[in-house]
């Protein structure tokens, strides 16, 4: 079945954590000769399933992704815009061109995938899997199991609380999929409310409590760029997956 999926990459993260300098946007570091934003880029235009990409950015990038999609081919690049002061204000920037889309064209899209631009490790595969169940079952988020022990930590912040049960525990990622209309609707309330959530899939969560998130469970190659030691894990990820791909 041919799929319509559309997806929102929120990428205007400065990096905080990263310390760098004249508020250099995370995005544009590089890994394997390539800026992190670039792999995101590829990976979703290689996704058999996706049509169009709307990006938020920072304002002075905007020019230089959309260099780096046309210099590249990535063809799905729908539109580059301006982001928000939170990621939730970027996202929904992206989701009101996504609306005027679909009023003009009369065509909702199948899902519509929202992912962190600092994660430029998701798979082509993984990201079809993702919007096929999301079309499905109406929501899909990707996770991982925590490999450390997690605790609680009460009204002390100094005193740790009680053990969480690591076995019904996960670690949440992006692309988080939904059903047009429930992240839509979602993403409206929220803003009349001025009610804002880390993401996606807390909103889906609160404004429509009855709709199921299927887990889909990823290794532990998504991860998002936050801090220098990243970059150095995501060399050595960057070059598991080449070696990977080379043995298929």
């Amino acid at each position: 079945m041919l799929m319509k999926t559309v997806v929102i990459i929120a990428a205007s993260g400065v990096g905080k954590r990263m310390k760098l300098d004249g508020g250099l946007s995370k995005q544009m570091l590089e890994i394997g000769g390539q800026p992190v934003i670039w792999h995101t880029m590829k990976a979703f235009q290689e996704a058999s399933t996706v049509e169009s990409v709307y990006i938020a950015t920072l304002t002075d990038s905007i020019p230089v992704f959309d260099e780096i999609a046309k210099a590249s081919g990535f063809t799905k690049i729908t539109a580059i815009i301006e982001g928000g002061k939170e990621r939730q204000d970027s996202i929904g920037n992206c989701m009101a061109l996504i609306e005027q889309e679909i009023e003009s064209s009369g065509v909702m899209p199948d899902a519509i995938l929202v992912h962190d631009g600092a994660r430029p490790f998701i798979q082509p595969e993984e990201i079809d899997d993702i919007a096929r169940i999301s079309a499905l079952h109406g929501a899909c988020v990707p996770a991982t199991k925590p490999k450390d022990t997690i605790k609680y930590v009460g009204c002390n912040p100094e005193i740790f609380g009680e053990t969480l049960d690591r076995s019904r525990l996960l670690q949440v990622q992006t692309p988080q999929g939904f059903a047009p209309e429930r992240l839509i609707e979602a993403h409206r309330r929220a803003a009349e409310e001025q009610w804002y959530a880390t993401d996606d899939a807390a909103l889906v969560e609160r404004y429509f409590p009855q709709q199921e998130i299927r887990i889909y469970e990823t290794g532990y190659h998504n991860i998002k760029i936050t801090t220098p030691e990243d970059v150095f894990i995501g060399e050595a990820i960057l070059t598991g997956l080449k070696a990977k791909k080379s043995k298929n």
